[in-house]
């Protein structure tokens, strides 16, 4: 069953004027009206023409600035647009209150056919992982590979610390939270969702974490934002209801494309041992494991997940040797300073240092059937303190 009931916020055409959504240096954003729904899109210039399209799907809360640390890492291997789906981000609410899984992949796959630029290399997080699982399932030809970074496929046990979150989905629990938390600055609020999301909110930098306060602030100001958290948290978990066919695990082993599974082990939303299960559902899948991360990985270790991304392209021959070759001297033309306060200083050395080390807590990559790919994060103890 999906949420499909009207939203009881005002028409897009008289909704309230709020600051401008950040716009990062180096990224465009642009908004896209299609049938029953409009879309704001971010991008960044490709490096160079020719490269393969990709679309970057955010998870519930979240919106397309949480791909903008890995996009700029990507940007001389793929020509990359985030989207923010129906009522979050820069997006309005959609025209039919349909915040569904099926609703949203039903928005990313207009998106898609609109622009022409399928098949694209499909990247989703959380709820955005089971919205990509859809389209990837119900749409082949759209998609040409599929990472997915803690996706939010159906668990028996769902965690303690996920409950929460799920419970915004009972109706008359989000209005009950608004009223108990409506002395809650926007830093507190902040500063909560990063303890939820992030294995070590510490990797967030300063400025991180002014543009969050920035963002938050703003999207408090919306009538529709928790008409849009609720209906969505309501959608996921009737997805996670649904039989048959249409049952989300079911949809994972109808994917074609290769894929990279993300997860990380200090995730609070999504059980970490559902990497393993995850990895035998999609047929044609590699698994990466970040030990210290959370439940954004690709914010907290973007360019862990950017190498296993290439590596992933690599394998698939997606990524010809001219090009990795292009894209590494673009690479070592500059230090990259995600805004998300990256500190994982990933590189081959690191690599190399971590495995004369035999660092315990380091991130793997693996195939399904079980085949070492080896240590690919560049990341040791001392990186997740």
């Amino acid at each position: 069953m999906s949420s499909t009931e009207q939203p009881s916020v005002p028409a897009t055409t008289v909704l309230p004027k709020v600051s401008p959504v950040r716009v990062a240096e180096g990224e465009r954003l642009r908004s896209v009206g299609l049938p029953g729904v409009t879309l704001a899109v971010r991008s960044r210039p490709p490096a160079r023409q020719g490269l393969p399209p990709a679309l970057y799907v955010h998870g519930l809360g979240g919106s397309s600035q949480n791909w903008s640390a890995l996009m700029q890492l990507l940007d001389g291997v793929v020509d990359g647009e985030a989207v923010d789906l129906p009522g979050f981000g820069d997006s309005p609410p959609p025209d039919d209150g349909d915040y569904s899984v099926l609703g949203h992949a039903r928005a990313v796959i207009r998106f898609l056919d609109a622009s022409g630029r399928g098949p694209v290399h499909l990247f989703g997080n959380s709820l955005g992982g089971a919205v990509s699982t859809r389209v990837a399932a119900t749409r082949p030809d759209l998609v040409r590979t599929l990472t997915l970074v803690s996706p939010a496929l159906p668990e028996l046990r769902v965690q303690r610390t996920a409950v929460p979150t799920g419970l915004l989905a009972v109706p008359g629990v989000a209005a009950l939270f608004t009223r108990l938390t409506r002395e809650w600055t926007a830093e507190q609020r902040v500063r909560g969702v990063m303890g939820l999301c992030y294995g070590d909110p510490a990797r967030v930098s300063p400025e991180g974490f002014r543009h969050a306060v920035e963002e938050m602030e703003r999207r408090l100001r919306l009538p529709y934002f928790w008409d849009a958290m609720t209906r969505s948290a309501r959608g996921l978990v009737n997805a996670y209801t649904l039989g048959g066919q249409h049952a989300l695990w079911r949809q994972a082993e109808r994917v074609l494309a290769p894929t990279l599974l993300v997860y990380g082990g200090r995730d609070q939303l999504v059980g970490y041992r559902m990497a393993q299960k995850a990895a035998r559902a999609f047929r044609d899948s590699r698994l990466l494991t970040l030990p210290e991360a959370g439940h954004v990985a690709m914010m907290e270790y973007p360019e862990t997940v950017a190498h296993a991304f290439r590596e992933l392209l690599t394998d698939t021959g997606e990524l010809t040797p001219a090009a990795e070759r292009a894209d590494g001297l673009r690479r070592a033309g500059g230090t990259h300073r995600p805004d998300s306060g990256d500190r994982t200083g990933v590189s081959e050395r690191a690599v190399g240092a971590d495995r004369a080390g035999g660092a315990g807590r380091a991130a793997s990559v693996e195939r399904a059937d079980g085949t070492a790919r080896g240590d690919r994060s560049g990341a040791s103890e001392s990186a997740g303190s």
